[in-house]
């Protein structure tokens, strides 16, 4: 790091404004409240889950949540 900033007067350039684009905070979901639990896996299975979740960058319990959460959609 032993380049030093070279300030200059040039006019600065902003980017376009957009409209707001997010949900009202009364639409916000409310942070739920998380459980800690113990499963048991067959080693396939978790070795398994565990590449998969490191291919989409998680880690292995946020992939079991992410798949769990899918699956209590569609049941109900």
């Amino acid at each position: 790091m032993n380049s030093k900033i070279r300030y200059t007067d040039e006019e600065l350039e902003f980017g376009e404004i957009v409209e707001d684009f997010l949900p009202p905070p009364s639409q916000l979901i409310a942070k739920q409240k998380k459980v800690t639990i113990t499963i048991e896996l067959t080693e396939e299975k978790l070795q398994l889950i565990e590449s998969e979740a490191k291919k989409k960058q998680l880690s292995y319990s946020s992939l079991i949540e992410s798949i769990l959460n899918d699956y209590t959609q569609q049941v109900g």
